[in-house]
C-alpha cells in the first residue's frame, strides 16, 4: 500500500474519520467526475472572477470541461476565458488525469450551450438567478435528483470493478473511490443560499474566487432569493423538515442536487470525495437533509471533502468553522504550494486568487494517495502550463512577456 505523507495532505475536521478514509483508499485509482451547471447568478457584475466579463462567464464551464478532457490543444472550440489574474484550476485536475490516465465522466446538469466534448446529458436546465427565488422548476429538480441517484449507483458499480490493479497487503483486489467535482460559476452564492435555507449559519463564512470574499454582495442576493422564494425566517421558520428539493428549486443550482444524489447512492457501496470547498459543504449539508427527509440511509462515513489549502485556510472566509457547524464531515486539503513556481499565474494562488474549482483540490489529494508529493505535483502542473504557453503563443492568445492573462475559471 502506498503511504501518503502528512506533509502533503492536511485534515482539519473529523480527523480520525479523515485518516481512516485516506488510508483505506491510499494507492487506489479513483473515478473522476465533473458535473457542469449554470446559474444566471454568474452574470451579475463582480459576483465571480471566473471570467472577466459576464459574457465570458457563460462559457467558463464549457471551456473548463473541454480542457479537462482534451488537455492542451490547438484551436479549442471553447478557449479558456481570460481572467484578470491567474489560471484555471482545471490545469491542476488535468495534470493528475494525464499522469494517471484516470477515467473521466462529465455530466451536464444544466448549461446554456452544449459542450464540445462527450458528456452525459442529465436533462436539466440552467438556473435563474438566486435573487428570483425561482431558480428551477420543482419537476426539473426531481428529475435531476433521480438521475443523480441512478448515476451514483452506476459509478459505485464501476468503482468496484475498475480498480483490480490496486491490491491490499493480503493481495485481494481493493475497491476504488469516486471523486465528485463541479464547475458552476457563481456557485458559492447558491451554496450560501442553500446553507442558509437549511438553517446553517453560513453568512461571512463562504469562499469565492476573489482574493477578498465579496460577502455583502452574496448576502444581499441571497436575502432577496430567500424572500422571493418564501424561505426567509419571517415568512417560514427555519426547520429541518423543509423539503430540500423545494429549497433547490427556489434558490439552488442544478449541480447541487445531482452531486448530492450521486453521493447518497454511491456512499452505500464505496468511498466518495466531494471535490471542492464551499459548494461541496453545501452539497454535504444537502445530503444530510435529503437523508433525513427521505431516509436514503447514506453512509456519511464514506464521504469526505477534498479541497485546496487556499480554500481551507482562506482568511476571508471560515471553511473550517463552517465544516464544524455542518457536522460529521472530514475536511481535507492538499498542501500544494505555488510560492516557488516559475509561473506568476500560479504564484497568485498564494495571494488568494482563484483558489479552487473543477476538482483541483480533490485531484491533487488523489495524486498524493498515489505517491505524488506536492513538489512533484507542481512540476506536473507547470509542464501543462508550459505546453499551454507554447500553443497559445503560436496562436497569439497571450500577451508577450506575461503569463498573468492565461485563461481559466
Amino acid at each position: 500500500m502506498i503511504k501518503f505523507k502528512d506533509s502533503d495532505i492536511k485534515i482539519y475536521t473529523e480527523i480520525e474519520k479523515g485518516k481512516q478514509w485516506l488510508e483505506k483508499y491510499s494507492g487506489c485509482l479513483p473515478i473522476f467526475t465533473c458535473t457542469l451547471g449554470f446559474t444566471n447568478t454568474a452574470l451579475l457584475e463582480g459576483i465571480s472572477t471566473a471570467g472577466k466579463t459576464s459574457e465570458s462567464r457563460r462559457y467558463t464551464a464549457l471551456a473548463d470541461a473541454e480542457f479537462l478532457v482534451n488537455g492542451v490543444a490547438s484551436n479549442p472550440v471553447f478557449p479558456l476565458p481570460p481572467l484578470a489574474v491567474g489560471v484555471s484550476p482545471t490545469f491542476i485536475s488535468r495534470a493528475v488525469i494525464e499522469r494517471f490516465n484516470l477515467p473521466v465522466y462529465v455530466f451536464n446538469s444544466g448549461l446554456l450551450s452544449q459542450p464540445s466534448v462527450s458528456v452525459i446529458d442529465l436533462g436539466g436546465k440552467p438556473a435563474n438567478c438566486v435573487s428570483t427565488g425561482k431558480a428551477l422548476s420543482l419537476s426539473v429538480v426531481k428529475h435531476l435528483h433521480q438521475q443523480g441517484l441512478h448515476w451514483g449507483n452506476l459509478l459505485a458499480q464501476k468503482s468496484q470493478s475498475q480498480n483490480g490493479a490496486a491490491r491490499s497487503q493480503s493481495g485481494a483486489a481493493r475497491s476504488s473511490y469516486i471523486i465528485l467535482s463541479e464547475c458552476v460559476v457563481g456557485g458559492t452564492t447558491t451554496a450560501l443560499a442553500v446553507l442558509t435555507a437549511l438553517g446553517i449559519e453560513a453568512q461571512g463564512k463562504v469562499n469565492s474566487s476573489h482574493p477578498i470574499c465579496n460577502h455583502q454582495q452574496k448576502w444581499d442576493i441571497v436575502q432577496q432569493g430567500l424572500t422571493n422564494g418564501h424561505l426567509s425566517i419571517e415568512q417560514q421558520p427555519l426547520t429541518i423538515d423543509r423539503d430540500p428539493l423545494e429549497i433547490i428549486a427556489a434558490i439552488g443550482d442544478p449541480m447541487q442536487i445531482v452531486v448530492a444524489s450521486m453521493a447518497i447512492s454511491a456512499s452505500k457501496y464505496t468511498g466518495v470525495m466531494l471535490a471542492g470547498g464551499t459548494q461541496m459543504l453545501a452539497v454535504f449539508a444537502l445530503i444530510k437533509a435529503l437523508d433525513r427527509k427521505y431516509d436514503y440511509r447514506a453512509n456519511l462515513d464514506n464521504i469526505i471533502i477534498g479541497t485546496t489549502r487556499w480554500v481551507a485556510e482562506d482568511a476571508t472566509g471560515d471553511t473550517i468553522g463552517l465544516s464544524k457547524t455542518i457536522e460529521h464531515i472530514s475536511l481535507c486539503s492538499t498542501n500544494l504550494n505555488f510560492t516557488n513556481s516559475y509561473y506568476p499565474s500560479l504564484q497568485v494562488f498564494e495571494q488568494g486568487f482563484v483558489k479552487e474549482g473543477v476538482g483541483a483540490g480533490g485531484s491533487a489529494i488523489a495524486s498524493h494517495l498515489l505517491g505524488i508529493n506536492k513538489e512533484e505535483l507542481l512540476s506536473m502542473i507547470e509542464a501543462i502550463v508550459s505546453r499551454f504557453h507554447s500553443v497559445a503563443s503560436s496562436e497569439q492568445l497571450i500577451f508577450k512577456g506575461s503569463d498573468t492573462m492565461i485563461s481559466g475559471s
